[in-house]
């Protein structure tokens, strides 16, 4: 990738660095815990403080640092082509509960910046999804009228502030976007001075349900709570089954200052060339804008994100020539077969147990959601949209099968698939690579360092036993089963899994 500086963590991340908080180190009693400080963690903790009750964060990294702090930062109700498919599956009841939900989102946000004084970068700005391909208008028009009759402000349009031309594009007003680090940090600021507590660098790793429920941790502490919400991006617990109900994917940023070139004045998203996300953010004390581009996707552990990297850049630069791409990261998401949410009851026999996932790609107007939807059936209050999301929801099984059975199929043919490839060679590795080898009857996952030292650890991803890839654009060993990630020392970086790759020693 051509680029003249690179930084390890994403712009909003090296932007909002934020205070330290202390790992648990004692036994903790409280009446909500929450696992998980992203978007949807911290915006459930914080709505439960407000209506006063006593709130543990718990996060196995850092605060906002997950996958919140590596998104592209809309906040909008505009989620690609989702009405039309909402109306069609759901209704146009459930399509306009859908668009309901998200706008309320938005505007609970809005408050919040206001109230709070929030210096996160707030700006209005309009959301597009458009196209290039004439044959895909249809599809474009069928969603500005499914998005106008689920109640957004939504229309069809050929004009945008791209510097190319569309075919056609669906144009919502009124939609938000900021700085989501920052605003997790004054919210994280004003929870703590509600008398909630945030605990980093503590991985949950079991929980017993009951009244009340209990969390280990890792490094010990045990963590009683009359509630639990999981809201750890994709549950870092198996019991309820989501996992056949999710399929992760991974997705390439590239930022920089825009330079001289026109800013196209608004969010933009095509599912064209496999995904284009585009819009720009503020960019220093002089007026000029960061340019954030996205695409790419692809399922973790698979294909060499390094090609996609560059063809991210390419295309940026093609149609922005003046900016300057100094930044690069990748985000993860899930997304549920049924495309909707899931945020409720763990699972159908849960009393006390919460999660939320399957935000596909839209974690930040749905994390805001899920954290007043939760919120509401902790405190015992209604909430119009309960059903929509419930992760129990026994309707959707016969529209979820198609997609749940090719979920599992992909999920089985990397499982046994990718035990059948012939192994590596330790050889051929070069300093900063890694493969997949053959040593005492298991296969190991080694990583050759850049002074070329060696490094060993089971290739089998500790959460079901699915054998990881290397992703060399992030030196990552990655499971193309679930989306876990580990670092080349085997640790956790992205659950589900919550224990490290063991480490081996080569023959």
């Amino acid at each position: 990738m051509r680029e003249q500086r690179k930084v390890t963590d994403s712009y909003w991340l090296h932007t909002a660095p934020g205070p330290d908080h202390p790992a648990l180190d004692a036994d903790l009693e409280v009446d909500v815990a929450v696992v998980g400080a992203g978007i949807a963690g911290l915006s459930t903790a914080h709505a439960l403080a407000r209506a006063g009750r006593r709130v543990a964060v718990l996060e196995a990294g850092r605060a906002a640092a997950g996958v919140t702090g590596y998104t592209t930062a809309k906040l909008t109700a505009q989620h690609t082509l989702v009405y039309d498919r909402l109306r069609r599956t759901r209704g146009p009841d459930g399509a306009r509960l859908y668009a309901r939900s998200q706008s309320e989102a938005i505007e609970h946000a809005a408050e919040l910046v206001a109230e709070l004084d929030i210096d996160c970068e707030w700006e209005t700005r309009d959301a597009y999804t458009y196209v290039g391909d004439p044959s895909r208008v249809a599809e474009v028009r069928a969603e500005a009228d499914a998005a106008r009759q689920a109640g957004l402000p939504a229309s069809f349009t050929t004009e945008t502030g791209l510097p190319f031309p569309v075919a056609g594009a669906v144009r919502v007003t009124g939609q938000a976007q900021f700085h989501p680090v920052k605003y997790l940090r004054a919210l994280t600021a004003d929870l703590l001075r509600l008398g909630g507590r945030v605990y980093e660098h503590t991985r949950v790793t079991g929980l017993t349900e009951g009244e009340p429920c209990r969390l280990t941790t890792a490094a010990g502490p045990v963590v009683t709570a009359r509630h639990v919400v999981i809201a750890t991006h994709y549950p870092v617990f198996d019991r309820a089954l989501l996992f056949a109900r999710l399929s992760p994917r991974r997705e390439l940023v590239v930022a920089g200052p825009l330079g001289d070139g026109p800013d196209p004045d608004g969010m933009y998203i095509t599912p064209d060339e496999n995904t284009r996300s585009v819009r720009t953010a503020p960019y220093g004390p002089d007026g000029q804008r960061l340019l954030v581009v996205t695409g790419e996707h692809f399922t973790p552990g698979t294909g060499d994100p390094r090609a996609g990297f560059d063809r991210l850049a390419a295309w940026a630069e093609t149609h922005f020539p003046g900016v300057t791409l100094d930044h690069a990261w990748a985000t993860q998401d899930n997304e549920s077969t049924d495309t909707v949410p899931l945020v409720g009851p763990f699972h159908p026999a849960a009393r006390h147990t919460y999660v939320a996932t399957g935000f596909g790609g839209w974690g930040l107007s749905n994390g805001i959601m899920a954290g007043l939807l939760l919120t509401a059936l902790i405190t015992g209050r209604d909430c119009l949209w309960r059903e929509l999301y419930d992760p129990r929801r026994l309707k959707s099984v016969v529209r979820e099968a198609p997609s749940l059975l090719k979920t599992q199929a992909e999920v089985a043919r990397h499982f046994v698939g990718d035990r059948l490839k012939p192994p590596g060679s330790v050889a051929d590795l070069a300093p900063g690579d890694g493969t997949l080898v053959r040593s005492g009857g298991e296969r190991l996952a080694v990583h050759r360092d850049e002074e070329g030292a060696l490094h060993a650890v089971s290739a089998r991803c500790t959460h079901l036993g699915c054998l990881v890839s290397f992703n060399r654009a992030e030196r990552a060993w990655e499971c193309p089963c679930h989306g876990s990630r580990f670092a080349v020392d085997g640790s956790v970086l992205q659950g589900p899994a919550v224990k490290p790759l063991e480490r081996r020693e080569l023959d």
